[in-house]
């Protein structure tokens, strides 16, 4: 048994199957073919923190896999009265065919996989977003034709959406920059896993305090809020930190003529990346918040479905 609690979960094979997997759903569904690997199957989805496009790409995707979804939010679960997780973890486990997790610390999708006995996917934790960075490299596979050797610059906060591309990146052969402040680095534990996974792939990972310099030469520009969930303390202090760190106009001159332009929203206009930008013909931001529908299939069918087509 297999489950995607972090990019570094996969290997190139995996990526590869997960992306081509991808397509060939996408396809599929955009033509109304029926699809129905997930038939027989029952997909829970644990959600701890609110979700616009994770909640719905898993209950849609899991709909047109054939299978069935039941959302389980924890404040209605007897975890928000105490019950120990590896014990909520147990009972699901004996109830569905896989967990999708959206939780605040690592360390629940961790005990969900350790003790639950079914596939789990973290949907999202204060580590890694590996589902979105799915989606991501199949956005751009999509746009640009291919993966390896492309240079994504990814400006802003190093949290978790930056962990998981910077693993994704290293796995599929990217070069990657990160323009961030030194306060505000990736986790170093990540960042030294990617270096190490750059190697068999080529790829070439940094991380610089610049944004221009990480921008130059890009070929993908990519960034997320700079306050996440769970950081509202400590909003001032980091609106002052970012302030620079925007994709605007400016940033996209030091980059690649054909630059594509990414945002895993939500997005802040203004601060992490202007008006013109997310609006404008760079952008491929809603291709990339359409395709989480496809990358949740792709995975949901790779962890626990039966391929029909």
């Amino acid at each position: 048994m297999r489950s995607l609690l972090s990019m570094a979960d996969l290997s190139s094979t995996d990526l590869d199957s997960l992306l081509k997997r991808a397509v060939r759903l996408k396809r599929a569904i955009k033509a109304g073919k029926e699809v129905r690997s997930l038939r027989g199957n029952v997909v829970g989805l644990l959600f701890e923190k609110p979700s616009t496009r994770t909640r719905t790409s898993f209950e849609v995707a899991t709909l047109r896999l054939g299978g069935h979804s039941l959302y389980l939010s924890a404040n209605e679960l007897q975890l928000s009265r105490g019950e120990p997780l590896k014990d909520t973890a147990r009972i699901l486990g004996s109830y569905l065919d896989a967990i999708v997790a959206r939780v605040y610390s690592q360390r629940v999708v961790d005990q969900l996989a350790e003790f639950s006995g079914v596939p789990v996917i973290n949907a999202l934790s204060d580590m890694e977003h590996p589902t979105q960075i799915v989606s991501d490299l199949f956005t751009i596979l999509e746009v640009k034709r291919r993966l390896k050797g492309l240079k994504i610059a990814y400006i802003g906060d190093g949290n978790n959406v930056c962990n998981s591309l910077l693993l994704g990146a290293a796995i599929a052969g990217m070069n990657m920059s990160v323009g961030c402040p030194e306060s505000y680095r990736p986790d170093e534990k990540i960042l030294k896993r990617a270096l190490s996974l750059g190697k068999p792939s080529g790829a070439k990972i940094e991380v610089v305090p610049d944004p221009a310099e990480a921008a130059a030469g890009a070929d993908v520009l990519y960034t997320d809020v700079w306050v996440s969930m769970g950081d509202e303390t400590e909003k001032e202090n980091r609106l002052k930190a970012f302030r620079g760190y925007q994709i605007d106009s400016t940033l996209l001159k030091v980059a690649k003529k054909d630059v594509s332009v990414m945002h895993c929203l939500p997005a802040h206009r203004g601060l992490e990346i202007s008006e013109d930008v997310i609006e404008g013909p760079h952008s491929i931001v809603w291709r990339q918040g359409e395709n989480k529908l496809y990358g949740a299939a792709a995975g949901l069918e790779w962890l626990v479905g039966t391929p029909n087509l």
